[in-house]
């Protein structure tokens, strides 16, 4: 009950945050459309317009503030704009809809499934190798540090470019984009958890003479298997990243990012927010199901 009400009160505050900088961010715009529709929002005298801001302006028209939460084409939309826009766009279409958020989101998830499953299998074999080759351990890290200290917002276009010129196309694309985000989260975790068995429990293996593979199997990716999922955790939501940035420079007609495109293009901010917040919902509901996998597999492990 405790956890509830926090998380109340946070979210409370948010939105009570939110709303408030709703005024200042809009209230230019309010107050420049009532004065060209004639209203009088002005003090009667300079002396008074010099004595007052744009807040003292709204305080003597009680419409301006409730208007700047109203706006169709507003700096900072309000909390019940862009929930309206959610609603709108997940319940109010059909799923087949060109409007319809389900539609681009899974345009979106399907890039970044792709893109994740194929970063994770490269980590978790760079890992491996890492840890058993000292050559690749001084040779392959180093260059798996250095890649992602290129920003992905240059790096895309160049990938699309590359691939485009091959005749590649399509969802790959972006998947290569997702997999470059994703993989190296995953290579950090599972060189940690593979590295994580302390010397008592590698030498009592060599004390029972196993070999370098039953050592793997029985000890280290067992111990590796937290660790492994954390970073799968901070992979998926990379490489929704890299999806969503991937459709970008494509000029993509479906998908989050080309949702993202359009609301940028026309001016909907609105449209805008309400991509960015199904972003992030699709990102939470990809970590929990991770965080339910990663229970049942240790639990069924005895790690939990």
């Amino acid at each position: 009950m405790k956890s509830i009400l926090a998380i109340l009160s946070v979210v409370t505050s948010i939105v009570v945050l939110w709303y408030a900088a709703c005024i200042p961010m809009n209230i230019q715009g309010v107050l420049t459309e009532a004065e060209r529709a004639g209203a009088a929002v002005m003090p009667a005298t300079a002396k008074e317009r010099r004595g007052l801001n744009e807040f003292g302006l709204a305080a003597r028209n009680s419409f301006v503030i409730p208007a700047t939460w109203a706006q169709d084409r507003p700096r900072l939309p309000a909390p019940h704009q862009v929930a309206a826009e959610l609603w709108e766009t997940t319940v109010g279409k059909k799923i087949t809809s060109k409007r319809s958020l389900v539609y681009h989101g899974w345009v979106t998830l399907s890039a970044t499934l792709l893109g994740f499953a194929i970063g994770t299998g490269l980590g978790i074999l760079l890992a491996v190798g890492i840890v058993h080759s000292r050559v690749m351990d001084m040779s392959v890290m180093p260059w798996a540090i250095v890649s992602q200290t290129i920003p992905i917002i240059a790096l895309a276009p160049m990938i699309i470019v590359v691939l485009y010129s091959v005749g590649v196309q399509g969802i790959i694309p972006k998947a290569v984009i997702s997999a470059y985000l994703s993989f190296f989260p995953v290579v950090v975790g599972m060189v940690k958890g593979l590295r994580s068995p302390d010397a008592m429990q590698l030498d009592l293996l060599q004390t029972y003479n196993a070999t370098r593979s039953q050592g793997f199997w029985k000890l280290r990716l067992p111990a590796s298997m937290p660790y492994l999922f954390a970073s799968l955790k901070i992979g998926i939501a990379a490489s929704l990243v890299g999806a969503i940035v991937g459709e970008l420079p494509t000029g993509a007609v479906a998908g989050l990012g080309a949702r993202l495109l359009a609301g940028s293009y026309y001016g909907q901010t609105v449209q805008i927010w309400s991509a960015l917040f199904a972003a992030a919902i699709l990102a939470a509901c990809l970590v929990g199901l991770l965080g339910l996998i990663e229970r049942g597999v240790l639990k069924r492990m005895g790690i939990v």
